[in-house]
């Protein structure tokens, strides 16, 4: 069966899943969150998303909106990272900062979310989260039990063998946040640099 996008659709069953938008602001912000999976994004990204103004777009979340049961499939994802990329351009040209927390583990994958920023005249930081493999073991067990409930993520500890080795570190400036120590130091310096625009 041939597969068709409806992005516009998509956007919309996205948008219509965002609530309590923040206030705008006069120069937004997309802060790109990237790394392997059980490696802390979400963890970091929520801890972030409480301390400055911002749309926290999860990939993990945002999948579930549009697929019932993820299959984690290249056009399941292709799908997602369509609409998110239209979205938060959308978002940030009204104003709003915006988080967005997915895998983006390679320079190709990160170059739409770069274009994005750029048509609509925002800034961009990107953010490295990392851990050592045998935290993120533990984690993933933690997952299989579903001991924090804000996890949305399905990806085990196969998933992050398969992408572990692929991911290559962005080109540009970023931040690297190792969350297997205390985070609250950079978590601080990136609350700085979002909020130095605005």
């Amino acid at each position: 069966m041939p597969f068709y996008l409806n992005t516009a659709a998509d956007v919309e069953r996205i948008r219509a899943s965002l609530t309590d938008l923040p206030e705008p602001v006069s120069h937004p912000c997309l802060v790109l969150v990237c790394g392997l999976p059980g490696t802390g994004k979400s963890y970091f990204s929520r801890r972030l998303a409480e301390r400055v103004p911002a749309v926290l777009l999860q990939s993990d979340a945002l999948r579930k909106s549009l697929v019932a049961r993820p299959a984690y499939t290249w056009d399941e994802s292709r799908r997602l990272f369509e609409a998110s990329h239209e979205l938060a351009e959308e978002l940030l040209r009204r104003g709003f900062n915006v988080i967005f927390d997915a895998t983006n583990l390679q320079e190709s994958h990160r170059e739409e979310s770069y274009l994005a920023a750029e048509r609509a005249g925002a800034r961009i930081l990107t953010v490295w989260v990392e851990a050592p493999p045998e935290v993120v073991w533990e984690r993933m067990l933690g997952r299989r039990q579903r001991m924090d409930p804000q996890d949305r993520s399905e990806a085990d500890w196969e998933v992050y063998r398969k992408m572990s080795g692929t991911e290559q570190l962005p080109r540009r400036s970023f931040f690297k946040v190792k969350t297997a120590r205390d985070i609250e130091p950079v978590v601080e310096k990136i609350v700085r640099a979002v909020m130095s625009g605005q």
